[in-house]
């Protein structure tokens, strides 16, 4: 069922007295995202050496990768409950979905960020985790720019999903809301948060491709 407004606004209140530190500061938080990911990036490209024809492909490959990525996570830990992933759960569709909904969707302050942005241990879980073994893996069996191609794009989409996520939050008039195909993105997103459609559709949160092809992409004006 919708969640009213006083009960948003109650969820809320509740959720930055129990889970926000008087210390957090958003703006740090995002800088902390943005530089650490550029890092990765940088460093990426300046490795690179006489990249290849076919190497190059490695970018629209690995973003396809991450599109799907994002896609299977959203759908299934962030919105059923697993044995081991209870906490992703719990962050995602119980308090970040009872944050915004789809009527309330902006944040009030910047102490709201923490309600979006990934917990800065995830840079450590993604690049450490997940980036540096598969680059590694490429490393010694494709080939280094491959590697670091791999790195770079895998960094670079997941900056693009963070900052995209964090302007569909912000208030309409700002400059994020202002951004080229930010209204027909920012819509899709809100619907997702649509509680009577949030475990059905709209799970790209950046760019609708694996919506489109598994049959969930959702547009106004179509039966719930």
């Amino acid at each position: 069922m919708p969640m009213t407004a006083e009960q948003v606004e109650q969820f809320r209140n509740d959720y930055r007295e129990k889970c926000i530190s008087s210390r957090y500061s958003g703006w740090r938080h995002l800088s902390l995202t943005v530089s650490t990911t550029l890092l990765v990036i940088i460093g990426s490209l300046f490795a690179l050496n006489e990249v290849q024809s076919l190497e190059w492909l490695t970018i629209p490959a690995t973003f396809l990768y991450a599109n799907l990525t994002e896609y299977l996570g959203h759908k299934g830990p962030m919105h059923h409950k697993t044995r081991f992933l209870q906490l992703i759960f719990q962050r995602h569709a119980v308090e970040h979905h009872a944050f915004f909904t789809e009527a309330i969707t902006t944040f009030d302050n910047s102490k709201d960020f923490k309600a979006v942005l990934f917990p800065p241990i995830m840079l450590l879980f993604f690049f450490g985790g997940f980036a540096l073994p598969v680059g590694l893996l490429f490393y010694f069996l494709l080939s280094p720019n491959v590697a670091y191609l791999f790195v770079f794009t895998s960094a670079a989409y997941f900056l693009n999903y963070e900052l995209l996520h964090f302007c569909y939050h912000l208030d309409e008039s700002s400059w994020g809301s202002k951004l080229p195909f930010m209204s027909a993105l920012r819509r899709h997103h809100t619907l997702h948060h649509d509680r009577r459609l949030m475990s059905k559709y709209n799970f790209n949160i950046t760019y609708p491709i694996c919506d489109h092809l598994f049959g969930t992409y959702y547009r106004e004006g179509r039966g719930k």
